[in-house]
């Protein structure tokens, strides 16, 4: 599960998610329309689709909805990625699925977010689904987090259905202990405050929802946490002053530069930065998120998995950690079965030695759990045959996150963030 930062502070990244049905697609399909950032190819397809089915206006949905299933079915099955600008940003959103079995695809396409737009029908408020996208995006560490009240137009475009959603909402989020959402009422149908004000909403006093994402303050900026170069490949290098090694990997946060003192975990064995160098050729300093080769004084084992780190800003090292897990897998958690721990390019050999609590997302509350099946949310302990190096998850999203493999299946089935 990558987590990479960025440089650009005009950049947002944000993902979609809510109940199926809510109108995930067609927010997007609009957002993009309105926005003249449809292609004139893609518009044309959809307008061929359109005369093909009969129908006078063309689907929206379908600028996201890429799948032949998803088009048959009308519903979104996998993360679909759009890119757009407008003259103040430029974005890139991921449309998840709204089906519970497609939790897992909520979470890979939330994983990366610096904001979440969680639409709400305005006729059915609230559900079930809506609170575990609430509570998923809470603990993935989704800076911003928008409820858009959709499908407006279907409640004579009253205030009373927003209003008892707003309530629902603040109240959830203050059990979640959430910074209060922004909310927004709209019709994704008809375009009101998507991109242009909602005439038929006047007493709705706040911008259209383009506005608010593009007024978002930008996403944090990797380079101000604690260096983590977790290396990726080692390759030696023959020069005419002899043979070298150069640790090649992607600098997930942090800054690093020449006659750095560096520690490499989890051996903590101590160096210090010779050289650094690109594609590009050398640099003196290098930082989040570029790709780099490093070499170092020292002729130390150091090695694929490693983590390079700053002395006065170690991060842990541990075979037992305790984290909060969203269980994938269509198998329920089996007691004593092994899997793969993949942390950054570190893989190791372990097991959930126990399930603390599951977690009930209707009402927030901790629950004694045996076992887990799809979809779950759970506090567990696990126990790694070998070291791992890691962050706390809301210390450091890059280090603190990993996924558990089935040893024989090699099917990913929990995506995990560390709490300690």
């Amino acid at each position: 599960m990558p987590f990479p930062h960025r440089t650009d502070a005009r950049l947002l990244r944000f993902t979609t998610a809510g109940s199926v049905d809510d109108g995930k697609s067609s927010l997007i399909g609009r957002l993009l329309f309105d926005a003249n950032a449809v292609p004139r190819d893609q518009l044309g397809a959809l307008e061929r689709i359109a005369a093909r089915n009969g129908d006078a206006d063309v689907d929206l949905s379908l600028l996201t909805d890429g799948l032949t299933a998803e088009r048959e079915q009308g519903i979104t099955i996998d993360v679909a990625y759009r890119y757009f600008a407008t003259k103040r940003r430029k974005f890139i959103i991921a449309d998840t699925p709204g089906h519970e079995q497609y939790t897992r695809n909520m979470v890979t396409g939330a994983s990366t977010a610096d904001a979440a737009v969680i639409l709400v029908d305005a006729r059915n408020g609230m559900t079930v689904q809506t609170r575990r996208h609430m509570f998923l995006a809470h603990l993935l560490g989704i800076r911003h987090l928008v409820i858009a009240v959709n499908k407006m137009d279907l409640v004579e475009f009253a205030r009373a259905p927003f209003d008892a959603v707003a309530g629902s909402v603040a109240a959830f989020a203050a059990a979640l202990g959430a910074e209060p959402p922004i909310l927004v009422p709209l019709s994704a149908k008809f375009g009101d405050n998507v991109v242009f004000p909602g005439a038929r909403m006047n007493w709705y006093e706040g911008q259209p929802l383009l506005a608010i994402l593009e007024g978002l303050p930008p996403a944090v900026d990797g380079r101000t946490l604690p260096l983590r170069f977790p290396v990726q490949l080692v390759r030696r290098v023959i020069a005419a002053k002899g043979q070298s090694r150069r640790y090649l990997g992607r600098i997930e946060s942090g800054e690093v530069a020449v006659g750095d003192a560096v520690v490499a975990l989890p051996s903590g064995i101590a160096t210090r930065v010779r050289a650094i160098t690109t594609f590009e050729g050398p640099l003196v300093r290098a930082a989040a998120p570029q790709s780099v080769a490093i070499e170092v004084d020292d002729a130390v084992d150091i090695a694929r998995s490693d983590v390079l780190v700053h002395p006065a800003a170690l991060a842990t090292v541990a075979n037992r950690l305790e984290a909060t897990i969203c269980w994938f897998d269509d198998e329920p958690f089996a007691t004593g079965r092994r899997y793969l721990i993949k942390s950054g390019t570190r893989t190791a050999m372990g097991h959930i030695q126990d399930v603390v609590h599951r977690i009930d997302v209707a009402t927030l509350t901790a629950e004694p759990a045996a076992g887990l099946v799809r979809n779950d949310i759970a506090r567990v302990r696990i126990a790694a045959a070998s070291p791992i190096a890691f962050d706390a998850y809301r210390a450091n999203r890059a280090t603190g996150a990993f996924i558990l493999i089935d040893e024989q299946t090699h099917a990913t089935v929990a995506a995990g963030m560390i709490e300690r």
